[in-house]
């Protein structure tokens, strides 16, 4: 006999909690503007995540780093605009948070007042534990980020799975507890080996959300512009397309090009 799910008319923190109780997974994905917010939580998603990923999606960097806390800030809060259910959580960009945690804090508190958002995201493990003590010791909430981090590539220096060595793992497995211990009420693993997320996931009692982590997690993430196939020259295997939109924005825009040179755009009852 199948439970009915509990329906939100806000997510917030506690609801994300209370669907990992209740073995409901979550959704999240990306979103940087006003307007693909709007849709993105009128279709239900439960999480938005204003990810430093418009680095490369919005501004065409070829890594996240670049982007800045003002740019971060600027997004998020055209994202506030237009939620009225999903929780929102804003990344932290580089050289925001690693080298201090009262400038972890003040980055954390400009994001929170200035644009309006619900949470933080920040990416590490133990070397970060000060910084995210500190943001949430201020009453600010925080996700974590495990396993493949994007602001640490040129450390990396690649973006394949992370955590296939027993010793990575073994640090993957003891950050995730120590994260819950302080008080992240998420992690996201990215790009780690499906058994080890499942053993993370139900290791600690806060979801973890996945992206390139396999099914045994409490939830997923895509960059939205990947998964609406407006991106074509990123093709990672755990991503799945669930739209065309490349080819169906491509020839809608062919199309009204072809009519203005043929003069059949604006006709007789598009005008004034």
């Amino acid at each position: 006999m199948s439970v009915a799910k509990k329906q939100y008319k806000r997510i917030t923190v506690k609801s994300l909690i209370e669907m990992k109780a209740n073995s409901e997974k979550i959704s999240m994905l990306t979103s940087y503007d006003f307007t693909m917010a709007q849709i993105v939580d009128h279709a239900g998603i439960d999480v938005i995540l204003v990810g430093d990923s418009a680095s490369n999606v919005m501004a065409g960097h070829e890594t996240t780093l670049p982007i800045t806390l003002d740019q971060m800030i600027y997004h998020a809060s055209g994202v506030i605009r237009a939620v009225k259910r999903a929780l929102v959580v804003v990344d932290l960009p580089f050289g925001s948070y690693q080298s201090d945690p009262k400038e972890a804090l003040r980055s954390s508190i400009r994001i929170m007042k200035e644009s309006g958002a619900h949470a933080v995201k920040l990416e590490g493990g133990s070397e970060i534990k000060d910084s995210i003590k500190r943001i949430l010791k201020a009453g600010v909430p925080v996700m974590g980020h495990l396993g493949l981090t994007p602001q640490s590539i040129y450390k990396f220096g690649t973006y394949t799975v992370r955590a296939k060595e027993e010793y990575e793992a073994k640090k993957l497995k003891e950050d995730a507890l120590m994260l819950e211990r302080i008080g992240c009420f998420a992690i996201v693993l990215e790009k780690v080996p499906a058994k080890l997320a499942e053993e993370v996931a139900k290791s600690v009692q806060v979801p973890v959300i996945g992206i390139g982590a396999g099914a045994g997690v409490d939830g997923q993430v895509l960059v939205l512009h990947d998964m609406l196939g407006m991106n074509k020259e990123f093709s990672p295997k755990f991503l799945r397309r669930y739209a065309d939109l490349e080819s169906v924005m491509t020839k809608a825009i062919q199309h009204y090009n072809e009519d203005v040179k043929a003069q059949k755009f604006p006709n007789e009852e598009e005008q004034y």
